[in-house]
């Protein structure tokens, strides 16, 4: 396999972490708010909570600094080795990248991130995380 088709590859492998994340982000703020609502005790478990709020906040704050993604500049990276053009390719990597880019100015994408992490925020104070260790058994 020569160099550019493993670029090409590794690209593909980060744009589908990307996605994965990114429905890691909207899917579980929904599951906290429904599994709430439905008494599923595994959606308040701490360290869920915390990888929810950790992986909003990182986006946030790219948001609020100015700075790319660093899986988006990994990707594009990439895929400039790979002497491939960006977000173009294959029947799947195509819709991926049309779920994760579009264009609008950077304020909207800012004011978005930071609505969703107000959203994620109200979720900690209305649907509080559990906090209890677990009993040690004999």
């Amino acid at each position: 396999m020569n160099d550019a088709l493993h670029y090409q590859l590794l690209a593909n492998v980060v744009l589908a972490l990307h996605v994965a994340i990114v429905a890691f982000v909207l899917g579980g703020l929904i599951a906290i708010i429904v599994g709430n609502l439905r008494a599923w005790r595994w959606v308040n478990v701490l360290w869920f909570r915390l990888a929810h709020a950790a992986a909003i906040a990182v986006v946030v704050a790219e948001a609020w600094i100015g700075i790319m993604c660093p899986l988006t500049a990994l990707e594009m990276w990439l895929r400039t080795n790979a002497r491939a053009a960006a977000y173009t390719g294959n029947f799947v990597e195509h819709w991926l990248q049309r779920i994760l880019y579009y264009e609008a100015p950077a304020w909207v994408f800012t004011l978005g991130y930071t609505l969703f992490g107000l959203l994620v925020a109200a979720t900690w104070w209305y649907f509080p995380p559990v906090f209890r260790r677990r009993a040690d058994k004999p």
